[in-house]
């Protein structure tokens, strides 16, 4: 991660190109020495509905609801794309655009001791929901990626001006949630219908809550400069500890963001899972703890608690199979191997999303799902096979072991 902030990736609409296109995909030729940074790799809004679920106490709700956050940035959006009616099922598609903070401010959160004001987002992932609720996806955009970023305003009316070739994460630096929101839409074609940004402390909280989230390290991470130092193998991780793996980079895998990614992803996959099963779903100690721990992360303009559990609900007939994790599709950057920049198929991808479509093709390429055994055991991706999850069955663009491998995972 870099210490300037960060800008976004070019990618249009079907009316629009990408920016960027390069035939060939030069290696990485060195990694930037950038201050490692938390990546809060979190689908929240969809494993906190889905907890609510059943809860029924008023008085537990009326808590939840006091612990959000809730703010609308729509009068800050312009030039919106239009929602396509895409009637394919009782219900509409939902697009959720989820944005990790690395605020300084509270308690726990200035994990570096960095200095200075403001907050930066080194995460940002599209989920998106099904109008006939039987898949789920989400889409992470690299941070690194290069864009043209638009011009964007502030509350209370500046105007921040557009700028050509920075990074992704550098609108949420300029201007928090609503310039990252006007640069997704503007780029991708894509109208969301919500937002949610978490910070360091209710990961970390939420990860204690359900104690802890299996994975399977595959050598030693020792990172003295930011103190991160997690022995290899298959265990529990939480609390600082999950910190630190989240957000390892340079001495783990390839050392890019990337692999980073891919790997919060199968974290990701890994918490969800658990977050639903039988075990945690019949603990209401640690289901209540999850459900505090969450809220009290969230920024959102989901109306409540109730509105977030109406959502959720749906979920329970995707199943786990069906929820599955992709990365834009991407190249590094021919004039700076340390920048990427998305490909043409990603018009494909945001293409699907508009009109509420599965994955599939290309861009269904390196598929994690939450129903993934994704510290590699048999049954897993990494098995060799193009199997994920789904009772060892094939599934079609799922992690290799090679994948896994430069991700920085056990295959």
């Amino acid at each position: 991660m870099s210490d300037a902030p960060d800008t976004t990736d070019a990618i249009s609409s079907d009316d629009s190109s990408v920016s960027r296109r390069a035939t060939a995909v030069p290696k990485r030729r060195g990694r930037s020495k950038k201050r490692h940074r938390l990546l809060v790799v979190l689908l929240a809004a969809a494993t906190v509905i889905v907890l609510v679920i059943g809860l029924g106490s008023v008085y537990f709700l009326r808590h939840l609801d006091d612990n959000v956050d809730y703010q609308s940035y729509d009068n800050q959006l312009v030039n919106r794309p239009d929602k396509v009616d895409v009637a394919t099922g009782p219900q509409e598609p939902l697009n959720i655009l989820v944005m990790g903070s690395d605020t300084r401010d509270g308690a726990g959160n200035n994990i570096d001791g960095l200095t200075g004001d403001g907050e930066r987002s080194d995460t940002t992932i599209l989920f998106h929901l099904s109008a006939d609720r039987t898949f789920a996806y989400g889409v992470s955009i690299p941070r690194d990626s290069l864009v043209d970023r638009p011009e964007c305003v502030k509350a209370d009316g500046e105007k921040i001006p557009a700028e050509d070739d920075v990074m992704w994460n550098e609108a949420f630096a300029v201007g928090g949630p609503a310039c990252t929101m006007q640069q997704f839409e503007q780029l991708t074609g894509v109208r969301l219908d919500n937002y949610v940004k978490v910070d360091f402390n209710g990961f970390r909280d939420m990860v204690d809550a359900i104690d802890g989230v299996k994975v399977c390290i595959p050598e030693e991470i020792s990172d003295p400069a930011h103190g991160i130092d997690i022995p290899a193998g298959t265990r529990e991780l939480a609390g600082k500890e999950a910190l630190n793996y989240v957000r390892a980079r340079y001495t783990l895998g390839d050392g890019s963001d990337i692999g980073r990614i891919k790997r919060q992803q199968a974290f990701l996959a890994a918490m969800a899972n658990k977050v639903v099963s039988k075990g945690m779903l019949t603990r209401v100690d640690r289901l209540l703890g999850f459900l505090d721990a969450a809220t009290r992360s969230l920024q959102t303009d989901f109306s409540s608690v109730r509105e977030m559990e109406s959502v959720g609900s749906s979920f329970r007939s995707i199943g786990l199979d069906n929820i599955k994790f992709v990365t834009v599709p991407w190249q590094y950057s021919p004039e700076d191997p340390n920048r990427v920049e998305w490909l043409p198929e990603a018009d494909e991808l945001w293409r699907k999303v508009k009109l509420d479509k599965p994955l599939s093709g290309k861009v269904s390429s390196g598929v994690i799902t939450a129903g993934d055994d994704v510290d590699g055991g048999a049954s897993g991706p990494a098995g060799g096979s193009g199997q994920a999850g789904n009772g060892g069955k094939p599934v079609k663009g799922a992690v290799t072991a090679e994948e896994r491998a430069s991700a920085g995972l056990c295959a």
